[in-house]
């Protein structure tokens, strides 16, 4: 194997779980740890690193440099934005492990309408995750690992243990299991994270929502543009061994 990777990203769909799975990253220990630093920085003009208030990508991007020269670290985001400092900077993206977490465009069209009803139709993020996922391969770095949320919550353990071993972490059983509880990591944006606050692990269950892609028009089309999208990534997804 490669020498271990310092920074591992997981850039997610919207709610695709990534939350939980950052939780689980936590339990995993040993990492620095970073929840949306990314979009921190869009939405709210700010993001906490060990302590530092970071307002700027260019100078985020850096300071994760910085930290992986005698740290680990991991961050999740999630691709309702597109990252344009990101997709330009060719060495981050060879030089990270660059991870992605997927699910079906129709459940991330109902639970984000749930949240937010004046989404667009780029909010569901599944474009712009396959944008990202290209470039990285396009950098020719580490090989990019792809998730689907359905595959980590109906096997949890195995999927975890997989996603370690692919991302050049070591795996531990705890990951698969925390205390439910807030976290200050996702203070900033705790409204879009109630479902992983109040759970003690990966649940597969499903969610009724008043609105969907059977029922509202719009949801449909939104799903639709995303599905070759979600298609093409999950082609390549990850799958234990049996």
């Amino acid at each position: 194997m490669n020498e271990r990777p310092r920074v591992i990203a997981l850039w997610a769909a919207p709610r695709s779980r990534s939350t939980a799975f950052f939780r689980s990253m936590i339990q995993l220990g040993g990492l620095v740890t970073l929840h949306e630093p990314f979009c921190n920085i869009v939405d709210y003009g700010r993001t906490e690193v060990l302590g530092d208030e970071v307002t700027s990508h260019r100078d985020l991007i850096a300071r994760i440099r910085d930290i992986s020269a005698t740290r680990t670290v991991f961050f999740k985001d999630t691709t309702d934005i597109r990252y344009d400092e990101v997709l330009a900077d060719e060495e981050f993206l060879a030089g990270v492990q660059h991870t992605f977490l997927i699910r079906a465009p129709a459940e991330v069209a109902a639970s984000f309408y749930a949240v937010k009803p004046d989404m667009v139709c780029s909010d569901l993020g599944l474009e712009r995750l396959y944008e990202l996922h290209q470039a990285v391969l396009a950098a020719g770095g580490r090989a990019p690992v792809v998730l689907d949320s359905a595959d980590l919550v109906s096997a949890p353990e195995a999927m975890l243990r997989g996603y370690c071993e692919q991302a050049g972490l070591p795996f531990r059983a705890e990951a698969t299991n925390w205390a439910p509880g807030s976290r200050p990591e996702w203070e900033l944006s705790g409204r879009w994270h109630t479902a992983v606050s109040e759970s003690s692990g990966f649940v597969d269950k499903t969610t009724v929502y008043a609105d969907t892609v059977e029922n509202n028009a719009e949801l449909k089309a939104f799903s639709d543009h995303h599905e070759p999208f979600y298609h093409l990534l999950r082609d390549t997804r990850f799958v234990p061994a049996a």
